[in-house]
C-alpha cells in the first residue's frame, strides 16, 4: 500500500491557521473562458502567498501528453519549465487567511491523490473547499452570467437558484473527485460551475472570472481585490462588442440569442437552455464569426 503523504512535502514553517478555506483549481479540464484559471492566477498575481506545501508530479503527471517547455539556446538547453502543483497560504482583503490550491490536473493516481488532499486538509484543518471553473453555454454575453453550484451537503448552497441540469452523467475530474470523496468523509466542499457563452469559451473571458469570485465571496465571506480584473473585463466587453459592431450576421444571432435568455428567464415553454427546441445558432456557426476576434487576442 502507498502512503498518500509521500505524494506531497509539507514546507517546514508551515503555519497553523484558523479553519482556512481551500479553493483549488487544476488545470487540464473543461474551463470554458479560462474562468478557473483567471480567477487563481488573479488572485496568486494580487495577493501576497508563499507555499506551504508541494505535490510530486513526476508521480502525477503524463509528461508525453503534456510535455513541459524547454529552451534552446545556439548549442546548449538552457531552461525547463518544471510544472508545478502546490498549495499556498495568502490573506485576503480583510487579512483573513485563505489557502489555494492550484497547477495541471494530475494524470495518474486519482485516488491517493484525493487522499493525500484529505490528509492536508486535517494537517491545515481546512473549514471548507471550493472550487470554480467555466462551463459553455447557449446563452448571450449580454445578459447576467448564470452559475451552477454543487456541494457535499444541500445546506452549503446558500441560494434559491434551480439548477439547468437535471441527472447527467459526464467525464470525471479530480476536482469532482476531491468534492465527493472529501465530502463523503464529512467534509464541507462545494463549487462552482460559471455559464460562458459557448462562442466565448475558446478565449479568455474575464467576466466570468470575476462572476466565479463573487461567488466565492457569498459563499465563504473571503473579499478579494477585483479592481484589476474588472477592469480587465471591461476591456474584454468593450472588444467583444466592437467585434459585434462590425458583422451584422453576428449582431443576429447575439439578438437571436437574447430573446431566447429572456423568455427562459421568464419562465416561457422550456426546462432549461440545453434543451431548446427552437431553432438557434451553433456554437460553430457563432464560433466561425469571433475567429478574427480571437486570433487578435492570440496575437496580444
Amino acid at each position: 500500500m502507498f502512503d498518500p503523504k509521500d505524494l506531497y512535502e509539507l514546507a517546514d514553517d508551515a503555519p497553523e491557521l484558523a479553519d482556512p478555506v481551500l479553493l483549488y483549481h487544476f488545470d487540464g479540464f473543461v474551463d470554458a473562458g479560462s474562468a478557473g484559471r483567471l480567477a487563481v492566477g488573479h488572485l496568486l498575481a494580487e495577493l501576497e502567498h508563499r507555499v506551504v506545501a508541494t505535490f510530486d508530479v513526476d508521480r502525477l503527471l503524463d509528461y508525453r501528453s503534456r510535455r513541459p517547455i524547454m529552451t534552446f539556446d545556439t548549442d546548449r538547453w538552457v531552461e525547463c519549465e518544471s510544472p508545478e502543483l502546490a498549495v499556498h497560504v495568502a490573506e485576503d482583503a480583510t487579512g483573513t487567511q485563505f489557502l489555494v490550491m492550484s497547477g495541471p490536473e494530475p494524470d495518474r493516481e486519482w485516488e491517493l491523490f484525493t487522499k493525500a488532499v484529505a490528509a492536508l486538509v486535517e494537517r491545515l484543518k481546512v473549514s471548507k473547499l471550493v472550487t470554480l471553473h467555466g462551463i459553455p453555454m447557449a446563452v448571450p454575453h449580454t445578459r447576467p452570467l448564470g452559475i451552477t453550484m454543487h456541494a457535499s451537503r444541500p445546506e452549503l448552497i446558500n441560494n434559491a437558484q434551480s439548477s439547468v441540469f437535471g441527472r447527467v452523467q459526464v467525464p470525471g475530474s479530480v476536482a469532482a473527485l476531491l468534492e465527493l470523496r472529501l465530502g463523503a468523509q464529512g467534509h464541507d466542499a462545494l463549487g462552482y460551475a460559471v455559464h460562458v457563452p459557448h462562442y466565448l469559451s475558446q478565449a479568455e473571458y474575464p467576466t466570468a472570472a470575476v462572476s466565479g469570485l463573487e461567488a466565492v465571496t457569498r459563499g465563504t465571506g473571503l473579499v478579494f481585490p477585483m479592481d484589476a480584473l474588472r477592469e480587465a473585463a471591461r476591456r474584454t466587453t468593450t472588444e467583444i462588442e466592437e467585434q459585434i459592431r462590425a458583422s451584422s450576421e453576428l449582431s443576429t444571432a447575439i439578438t437571436g440569442l437574447e430573446q431566447q435568455y429572456d423568455a427562459f428567464a421568464a419562465g416561457a415553454e422550456r426546462e432549461n437552455l440545453m434543451a431548446e427546441t427552437t431553432p438557434m445558432p451553433t456554437g460553430d456557426e457563432l464560433a466561425a464569426q469571433f475567429e478574427r476576434f480571437l486570433a487578435e487576442r492570440d496575437d496580444e
